[in-house]
């Protein structure tokens, strides 16, 4: 950790890099979303769905595992 964090080219390209990881996996959250035969808004909200809940989250963990390795390099 030296002073090259501290040029405007490393910040801002962490801050676009970390946009576009965020982007990313908000859009594949919205696909899977899409391909499931419900919706899982409203059954981890309304019915209070923990097995869901689990899946779901482990999902989003291995989404942004993926996300992060790629933008990364």
């Amino acid at each position: 950790m030296g002073v090259e964090w501290f040029k405007p080219g490393v910040f801002v390209g962490s801050i676009i890099f970390a946009l576009i990881g965020v982007l990313i996996f908000w859009i594949s959250f919205l696909i899977i979303d899409k391909l499931t035969p419900y919706d899982l808004w409203a059954e981890l909200i309304e019915k209070k769905n923990t097995a869901l809940a689990i899946v779901v989250g482990a999902m989003c963990l291995a989404i942004g595992m993926i996300v992060a390795a790629s933008v990364h390099g």
